[in-house]
């Protein structure tokens, strides 16, 4: 196991593997869709089409799952609460594609369409899938975002009771699925035994509401009495994890000039003698101003003076709501009068505006942090 790792890692290093993967599994993606609909009396050489899509894209999708696990293996993970949230992704993942690889066969679809099998397919696929990682990401992103850290008892708590809580409420699915109970219904007679199984699925699905609810809860007693994060409280190697938390209007006072892909490990890794300056560089601090660069070799040559805070992009919705509405009801007028909003938003988000215009160009200039 060990060695196959290492022959992974070494495949992986480059991360081609990886995005010819996301990009073979995003194309083969506009032809699986119609496993949805493999009972509606589709033609054979569509059903073989769309079947075969359905089953090839697990090979895409493997190479991801290895990533992932191989990525895990060969690094030093931290065992926190975001990271359990995130591992567990991947095993919810796996249980929900080879469901989903099940349902991509013809035969067996024709069985389970129907059925509460698609129902867990469909629960581990966006639940396991999106939800773990978004809360994954909150327990992440959550120092950054406010300067506390959130309670890591508590998010145990919290990952422990919504991954029980989600894996009783919607693995049974599959076996009551497989049993036949049908889907799309509100009771079903006593005497079918699909009694203990929905019994099971209820209290998991108590389970997870209360690790949803230890999450809020999480976050309100964090926002207030939360740990100070500091900048950089996981030891990240990025750069936001160089600004305050959480980070200033400006985000940073200097354009920084980098070296390396982890320019806060720098030090630790020392794969060269450069090292990355994070507080020494173009100043940046005259209004809403981002730097250009030459396309060839990325070599600083214009400030951009960026249009500053305006209520067009909201008064331009307004007038695309009104504009819809009335076309839907036939009232011209109304669209008439939406169009002239939206006419005028764009003419006044887009006008040219010089803030600035009377002082120097801050061009060359530098500052030390």
């Amino acid at each position: 196991m060990t060695e196959l790792f290492g022959v992974l890692r070494d495949c992986l290093h480059a991360e081609e593997p990886v995005a010819l993967a996301t990009v073979a599994t995003m194309a083969l993606g506009f032809g699986v869709w119609v496993h949805h609909m493999f009972a509606t009396g589709l033609p054979d050489l569509a059903l073989s089409f769309f079947s075969g899509a359905s089953l090839i894209i697990t090979i895409p999708s493997a190479v991801a799952v290895f990533a992932w696990t191989a990525t895990i293996w060969t690094g030093r993970p931290v065992i926190k609460t975001a990271f359990l949230f995130f591992a567990s992704m991947i095993i919810l993942f796996v249980i929900g594609g080879v469901s989903g690889v099940m349902t991509g066969s013809t035969p067996v679809d024709w069985q389970l369409t129907q059925t509460y099998f698609v129902v867990a397919h469909i629960h581990y696929v966006l639940i396991g899938i999106n939800v773990f990682p978004v809360v994954g990401a909150l327990y992440y992103w959550f120092p950054k975002m406010t300067g506390r850290l959130m309670n890591e008892r508590l998010g145990q708590w919290n990952f422990w009771t919504m991954f029980v809580g989600f894996n009783l409420g919607f693995f049974p699915m599959h076996i009551v699925g497989l049993m036949g109970m049908p889907r799309r219904i509100y009771t079903y007679g006593a005497g079918m035994g699909w009694g203990p199984m929905n019994l099971v699925i209820s209290l998991g699905a108590f389970l997870f509401a209360i690790g949803v609810l230890l999450l809020l809860i999480n976050l309100a007693v964090s926002l207030k009495r939360g740990e100070a994060s500091g900048p950089n409280p996981w030891s990240a190697p990025t750069l936001e994890w160089s600004a305050p938390s959480p980070p200033p209007p400006y985000n940073f006072a200097v354009i920084p000039t980098i070296e390396s892909r982890h320019p806060l490990w720098e030090d630790w890794l020392n794969e060269s003698p450069a090292r990355s300056r994070l507080t020494e560089g173009l100043l940046l601090d005259r209004g809403r101003e981002t730097l250009a660069t030459t396309p060839l070799d990325a070599e600083p040559n214009l400030i951009l003076e960026m249009p500053a805070d305006s209520f067009a992009p909201f008064v331009l919705t307004c007038g695309l709501s009104i504009g819809f509405v009335a076309a839907l009801f036939h009232l011209w007028w109304g669209v008439a009068v939406g169009g002239l909003i939206v006419i005028g938003a764009l003419v006044d988000w887009f006008w040219p505006r010089r803030v600035h215009a009377d002082m120097p160009s801050p061009q060359g200039e530098a500052a030390d942090g």
